[in-house]
């Protein structure tokens, strides 16, 4: 069985016909050519397919398109704005935050549903934010720096000023973060 489904994506109204059982993540990826959104575990474990429905962090692979019409979904093509790199994304460069990128958009999308909420997060509760996104390159300490790099920025209005704060333990995050 198929339905006809009405999404705003990336702040652009979209409509597919896509089978009932197919996921956000298979939406975004194979009718929408959004291909920023990876596939990970796809069981909802690794946070890599994480995108923002209504400003949260959702999980792609878990999702049902037909259980989302008419809602507003943020995939990382759509953090940019007017051409320009969004602050997380713009840290994330110059701190080196990413190495093979493959978590990179998954994370990205859960730090910035966690400055929307909170403007200066404490490093405990970016921990606690990314705590669903898994990354096997990083260790998580350029990462961490990157989100309160660009909460300062993004705090005081800059996009390109700022520096990394040197602090940080390297310790693994864990799992848990964005809902299904």
């Amino acid at each position: 069985m198929k339905a006809r489904i009405a999404l705003s994506v990336n702040g652009e109204p979209r409509e597919v016909l896509v089978p009932v059982h197919k996921t956000l993540l298979e939406v975004l990826r194979e009718d929408l050519g959004l291909t920023g959104t990876k596939h990970g575990c796809e069981l909802g474990e690794c946070g890599t397919c994480t995108v923002l429905v209504d400003g949260e962090p959702v999980l792609a692979c878990l999702a049902l398109p037909v259980e989302l019409e008419g809602r507003r979904i943020t995939t990382v093509e759509g953090m940019a704005e007017e051409g320009r790199l969004h602050p997380l994304q713009q840290a994330f460069a110059e701190l080196g935050a990413a190495q093979c990128g493959y978590c990179t958009p998954g994370v990205l999308l859960t730090a910035q549903a966690l400055l929307a909420a909170e403007a200066m997060p404490t490093r405990g509760r970016i921990r606690e934010a990314l705590a669903g996104n898994l990354c096997r390159c990083t260790g998580y300490t350029k990462i961490l720096e990157a989100v309160e790099l660009a909460a300062r920025r993004m705090a005081s209005g800059s996009a390109s000023r700022g520096g990394a704060s040197d602090e940080g333990s390297g310790e693994m995050i864990g799992n848990g973060g964005a809902r299904a």
